[in-house]
């Protein structure tokens, strides 16, 4: 992408409005648009970052065999009804009238509308386990948005739900997704503490939220350190014993939010030496509830015995507009946003220091016209000043950063910046392609 068709405004001085990094840097590198209060317009910079991650999490469900869906924005009040939750909710839920004077909301979540799905479908112990997902924008009317796309009120989420016979199939669907969050987030470049925890409106039993460690993190976590060394890679997720063997292995390590309870517990149980005290965001939550909905929503099916019996479910989230603001915070410096290669919205970053100077703008055309089918490349081919061109380029936070000078290319060398360490090398053109492969996974 030339920086000159880009649709990308960048600023210098941080939203006055702003106290998080992440809201900060998005503003300022030209992600994000405030619209409403906790309602973002998401620009060409922001949404690519925002694709890459749903891109990461759909082909991780896909791949576990969770059926793609799609549900409306727009649900029925009745299904909540039914439930109880149209009026417990609370105000975060915002409810409309159609020009029939029908009941509906914009869904906060999605509990009701699966469970009313599958009634109608699931009727036989023959049709069970089911594993569904969708990726949706929800609508919660947050009492106080804040901290940009963090604390919202409009967002992009993924949910997933399962449906299972009884409590032993059921937990293993629980463990299941327990072990493919971590793969998922392993996969996007991130450390993240799974945590039991409340399970608030949604209901049920078993819970658990998973906090990504960030010194500006909303909550005070406490945890065993040797929850990082147990490695969720050679896990195979469809087998049984491996994944509560991963799941128990994780989860009888001790690993909670901040209470005083919980405080005294943790001192009590773990270790001095193994024992962490940090801070962290929610980039995902996941549900065991039972029957909860099937009971209140009539979700039946007949087992081997001939006899009726309620579906035992179970809910799954991630939040993906959340995680852009999630991994900044994890990822910045003084200078801008440091992106994980896994998320990056380009690979490299090519900067023209001179566009007056016939040389480097030979070189600069040369090589982004013949390697940009290979690398996503962000080429800054405006004509502007060097410290410009080199301040916008590591506010973007693209990892790696080819600077072409005349100065340099009368040696046949290119300078080559890299975003993470802030080291420059000078790398002869010839060898520009084999440093670049020896050097960074793209």
């Amino acid at each position: 992408m030339r920086l000159s068709n880009f649709y990308l405004f960048t600023k210098k001085e941080n939203p006055s409005d702003a106290y998080l990094a992440s809201h900060k840097l998005m503003v300022r590198s030209g992600m994000i648009k405030q619209v409403a209060t906790g309602i973002y317009s998401w620009l060409p910079m922001g949404l690519m970052v925002l694709n890459k991650i749903k891109e990461v999490v759909v082909e991780h469900h896909v791949k576990s065999n969770i059926n793609e869906m799609l549900m409306p924005t727009i649900q029925s009040a009745d299904i909540w009804k039914k439930s109880g939750r149209f009026n417990d909710y609370g105000k975060e839920m915002l409810k409309i009238k159609d020009r029939h004077n029908n009941d509906l909301l914009y869904g906060p979540t999605n509990e009701e509308m699966i469970t009313d799905i599958i009634s109608d479908d699931l009727k036989s112990y023959k049709d069970l386990p089911k594993l569904l997902f969708h990726v949706q924008w929800k609508f919660r009317d947050e009492v106080r948005p804040r901290f940009g796309i963090m604390r919202c009120r409009e967002f992009l989420m993924k949910d997933a739900y399962s449906f299972d016979l009884d409590y032993d199939s059921a937990f293993f669907a629980y463990c299941k997704m327990f072990g493919l969050y971590m793969k998922i987030f392993k996969t996007l470049g991130l450390k993240v503490i799974p945590v039991r925890a409340e399970s608030g409106p949604i209901g049920g039993a078993l819970s658990h939220e998973f906090i990504l460690e960030s010194n500006e993190g909303e909550s005070d976590i406490y945890y065993d350190n040797r929850l990082l060394n147990i490695s969720i890679d050679q896990v195979n997720l469809d087998n049984k014993a491996e994944i509560k063997e991963y799941y128990e292995a994780v989860t009888n390590l001790y690993s909670c939010t901040s209470d005083k309870h919980e405080e005294l517990n943790f001192n009590k149980n773990v270790p001095k030496d193994n024992q962490k005290l940090s801070k962290g965001i929610e980039v995902g939550h996941i549900f065991y509830f039972g029957t909860k909905y099937s009971e209140l929503l009539n979700a039946n099916f007949t087992n081997n015995n001939g006899k009726e019996a309620l579906i035992h479910s179970g809910s799954y989230g991630i939040g993906i507009s959340r995680l852009v603001g999630a991994i900044i915070e994890a990822n910045y410096d003084e200078k801008g946003i440091i992106w994980p290669k896994e998320v990056s919205p380009f690979q490299l970053g090519l900067i023209n220091v001179r566009n007056d100077n016939q040389v480097s703008l030979n070189f600069c055309e040369s090589y982004y016209n013949n390697n940009a089918s290979n690398f996503k490349i962000l080429y800054d081919d405006r004509n502007a000043r060097i410290g410009e061109k080199l301040n916008n380029m590591d506010l973007l936070g693209i990892p790696v950063q080819i600077i072409v000078g005349e100065k340099n290319l009368v040696n046949q060398n290119l300078e080559i910046k890299d975003r993470k360490t802030g080291k420059v090398n000078l790398v002869n053109i010839e060898k520009l392609q084999s440093y670049l492969s020896d050097n960074y996974e793209f």
